[in-house]
C-alpha cells in the first residue's frame, strides 16, 4: 500500500478532453488528492470536444509546486494558453528542480519548453511539435511514453495507458 499523493493537473480551455479526463479519474481511482490549477481559481475549464468541463480550484499565483508528488499536464489547446504565463514557468521549473514528477501528453510538453526545462532531455509528444521540442533543446522520440528523470511525455490519446501506468509507477498506485 502507498500512501495518498497530491496530483496537480494544470489546465486551460481547450483541452482534449480524453487527456484530462481519463488521467484525473485513474489519480482519484488510485486514491491520490488530485487539485486542478488554472490560471485562475473557479474557473470553468472546457475541454476541446465541449463534452468535459473542470472548475480550477487554485489560481497558479497561489500553487505552490512543493506541495505536489506530480504535475500532469494534459494536451490539447492548453498548453498553449498556459505556456506563456510566467508563473506557470516558475511552478514546472519549481517542480522539475525538485525532482517531482511532471507528466506531460501531447502538446503538454509546450509548456515545459516555454519554461526552458528541454535542454539535453528526450522525450515525445504531438508528433507536430516535435520541431519546437527540439528548438527548445530536447531530443524527440516518437514513441508512446518516453521517461527522462522526471519526466514522463506520451504523444496522443492513444498512448493514454502507457502514459497513466508509467505516471502511476512514479507516485504509486493503489493508495488505497
Amino acid at each position: 500500500m502507498t500512501e495518498a499523493k497530491k496530483v496537480a493537473f494544470l489546465l486551460a480551455d481547450e483541452f482534449e478532453d480524453s487527456e484530462m479526463k481519463n488521467p484525473f479519474d485513474e489519480m482519484v481511482k488510485n486514491g491520490h488528492e488530485t487539485v486542478i490549477i488554472g490560471l485562475k481559481a473557479g474557473d470553468e475549464l472546457k475541454g476541446k470536444q465541449g463534452t468535459i468541463s473542470y472548475k480550477s480550484h487554485l489560481g497558479i499565483k497561489e500553487a505552490n509546486a512543493g506541495d505536489y508528488a506530480a504535475v500532469i499536464i494534459p494536451g490539447g489547446k492548453s498548453p498553449s494558453h498556459l505556456m506563456g504565463d510566467k508563473d506557470v514557468q516558475a511552478f514546472v521549473q519549481q517542480a522539475d528542480k525538485a525532482g517531482t514528477t511532471i507528466s506531460a501528453i501531447c502538446h503538454g510538453p509546450q509548456v515545459l519548453a516555454a519554461a526552458g526545462l528541454l535542454e539535453g532531455r528526450t522525450l515525445t509528444a504531438y508528433p507536430g511539435i516535435s520541431g519546437e521540442i527540439e528548438a527548445a533543446g530536447g531530443k524527440f522520440v516518437d514513441k508512446e511514453v518516453v521517461v527522462d528523470r522526471n519526466l514522463v511525455t506520451s504523444r496522443t490519446p492513444e498512448d493514454e495507458p502507457a502514459f497513466i501506468r508509467e505516471t502511476l509507477d512514479r507516485i504509486g498506485v493503489n493508495a488505497w
